[in-house]
């Protein structure tokens, strides 16, 4: 490899060479979706960004020794909230289980369509209630839990770095969202590891009765199950620093003694929609589903290839503002590029070299681009190109019009661009509508770097 991989570590606030802790088994853990609800184009953010890194982890050390485990919370709240809604005639646990089999497959089939490679391991908070136990045991029994009317609690006070991560001191914290303040708590900011289940609610056997786990535990125990008290690195979006990582690593140090939880934390910059932040009130919030197979974005449908590289070209620490616009400019990337399959073989050391600088995919898109344009001019280069591509999780697909019409389309095209730069509309807009009888549809658009009209087409659906 030409070049270190550089990461940036929200723990130390650093950018730093990244060093395993074992090179024959590299660990990558992050926080999947809780199912109660389709995925949201916010939630494809950490999908896509931590997929690159696991490919890129797997360029790296050899895709045998990178192991990546992605968990689905399929208890919680929201989804008990949810299965009533939705089928308040069936028994709770029927009910449960028909939100979360039917979310769960749905985020499995958006995913996919995004590019994203199935992680090594995808647990499920159910089937890993016995772990979160035992680490609730261990808090208890080395004084940094405690039971308070039925429930199981962290004693905040009882670490002294806590809140490292986020960097709030402990007596600076205010209880957010999904802290409840509750007279007989410690202290404010002491969070639930265990809560009791009425009888209308999912509940397992505990030593302080039928209850059910805490948010922040089940990643605590899953995590460790799959990659060991102490792993290389732990992703996730931004909204996630504090509570919920900031309690994982409070949880995990106090149970196993370790100095880290991960060595290194990575968080993904927040998504907009538009302009503004998502929200169903405002009539923004887009799900992955309704991008890939609904109008309800622009008017059209969306490929997911599209959507992935709208979502590279911003870097994964910066916000984002998703919009048609970004959806257009990607798609009139793609256009450019040649259709390929991976064939295996090594990417361009100019793609890798960008990823490998705290996965820096503007610049390895702009690399990309680069050496797709000369892949156009020298066939030779196509291997290479779809090395380069694959990294990114980002081949364009082969279509299935064939090259005697797509010959024709781009010669027509041409002369409809010859036409609008003379003026002469009448027969711009002939040639147009002569090819939409035929069931190709133009958009046009400007040239990012040039300026310069440009126009694509696809055949309609």
């Amino acid at each position: 490899m030409s070049v270190p991989l550089k990461l940036y570590n929200t723990l130390t606030r650093e950018k730093a060479e990244f060093a395993p802790i074992d090179p024959r088994n590299v660990r990558l853990y992050v926080c999947g979706p809780t199912v109660y609800d389709y995925a949201h184009i916010g939630n494809a953010r950490p999908a896509i960004v931590f997929d690159v890194l696991f490919r890129l982890l797997r360029q790296r050390y050899g895709a045998e020794h990178v192991t990546y485990a992605r968990n689905i919370t399929d208890v919680d709240d929201k989804i008990n909230a949810r299965a009533l809604r939705d089928h308040p005639g069936l028994p709770l646990n029927e009910a449960i289980r028909q939100v979360t089999e039917k979310t769960e497959t749905q985020y499995h089939e958006d995913v996919a369509s995004l590019g994203c490679l199935e992680p090594s391991f995808e647990p499920r908070a159910t089937d890993n209630i016995a772990g979160m136990v035992a680490i609730i045991e261990k808090l208890i029994a080395k004084g940094h839990a405690y039971v308070a009317e039925g429930e199981v609690l962290f004693d905040t006070k009882s670490m002294p770095d806590y809140g490292q991560l986020s960097k709030r001191p402990l007596d600076e914290q205010q209880a957010g969202a999904r802290i409840a303040v509750d007279a007989h708590k410690k202290n404010p900011q002491d969070f639930v590891l265990w809560k009791l289940s009425s009888h209308n609610e999912p509940g397992w056997e505990s030593p302080w009765g039928r209850g059910r786990p805490g948010w922040h535990i089940e990643c605590s125990a899953m995590s460790e199950r799959y990659l060991g008290e102490e792993f290389d690195i732990h992703g996730g979006g931004l909204d996630l620093i504090f509570p919920h990582h900031e309690n994982e690593i409070a949880q995990s140090r106090c149970a196993h003694g370790t100095p880290v939880m991960a060595r290194v934390w990575m968080h993904n910059g927040f998504v907009q929609v538009e302009g503004r932040k998502m929200s169903k009130s405002d009539g923004n919030f887009v799900t992955i589903h309704d991008l890939l197979h609904t109008e309800k974005f622009g008017g059209r449908q969306w490929p997911g290839e599209v959507l992935r590289l709208a979502m590279l070209m911003t870097h994964y620490r910066e916000p984002i503002d998703f919009s048609v616009k970004r959806l257009e400019e990607a798609e009139r990337l793609l256009a450019k590029w040649p259709a390929v399959e991976d064939m295996g073989g090594l990417p361009c050391e100019t793609v890798l070299d960008a990823l490998s600088d705290d996965l820096n995919t503007v610049a390895a898109v702009q690399a990309l681009h680069a050496l797709a344009q000369e892949a156009n001019l020298d066939k030779s280069l196509l291997p290479l190109f779809a090395a380069s591509a694959s990294l990114l999780g980002v081949l364009p697909k082969k279509t299935e019009v064939d090259e005697a019409l797509a010959a024709a389309v781009d010669a027509l095209v041409a002369m409809r661009l010859e036409m609008l730069k003379a003026k002469n509309f009448a027969e711009a807009d002939r040639i147009r509508a002569e090819l939409a009888e035929k069931g190709i549809q133009l958009k046009d658009g400007k040239d990012a770097a040039t300026g310069e009209r440009v126009t694509t087409w696809e055949v309609k659906r």
